[in-house]
């Protein structure tokens, strides 16, 4: 069986209710991760943490060394999972995220995290690239509403967009009680 590893992306402070950038479904999504990462656990299987910061104090979120920066109660690492700092959407730029993964002989991602529009895209799209099976648990992700041109687009609905879009050429798409049920 080929070597895989869940990666939690930016479940961190300020994406949850009294952050500086509530998501939607914040606090479902982390549950969800949680139940994952002790599975993970559980089965001796590798975990890697990521979380952004921004480089700038006068980002609207994530500032450098703020509470809100710090990775989440709810899936916080254990001494023996690397979190990986980044800095971009894509987790891979500019990060040891990859040596991480081939030292270990990691083939299979399961990612889950935040948000489901940008960084869970990015590191899905970036990662199938690099020749990763890839698996995206679409309900430990989380999103928030969107407007573009005028248009509000619900946190549901951007987030089915990029579940369907990553399901369709990037990633297998499917639920924590999918994944537990084949899986561990």
């Amino acid at each position: 069986m080929a070597k895989q590893a869940l990666i939690v992306v930016d479940i961190q402070n300020d994406y949850f209710p009294q952050g500086k950038w509530p998501l939607v479904g914040a606090d479902a999504a982390a549950d969800n991760a949680a139940r994952l990462l002790k599975a993970f656990r559980d089965a001796g299987d590798s975990v890697v943490h990521i979380r952004h910061e921004f480089t700038s104090e006068e980002a609207p979120f994530f500032t450098p060394g703020s509470e809100g920066a710090k990775l989440h109660p709810k899936v916080l690492n254990r001494a023996d999972e690397p979190v990986v700092l980044k800095h971009f959407v894509n987790s891979f730029r500019e990060t040891e995220l990859k040596s991480i993964l081939d030292e270990q002989g990691i083939k299979e991602l399961v990612v889950v995290g935040s948000m489901s529009h940008m960084c869970v895209d990015g590191i899905t799209r970036a990662a199938a690239d690099f020749g990763y099976t890839v698996t995206v648990i679409h309900d430990a992700c989380a999103s928030r509403d969107l407007e573009f041109n005028g248009v509000a687009v619900p946190a549901a609905h951007v987030h089915a967009a990029f579940m369907s879009a990553l399901g369709f050429a990037y990633a297998s798409v499917i639920s924590t009680d999918e994944f537990l049920a084949a899986n561990h």
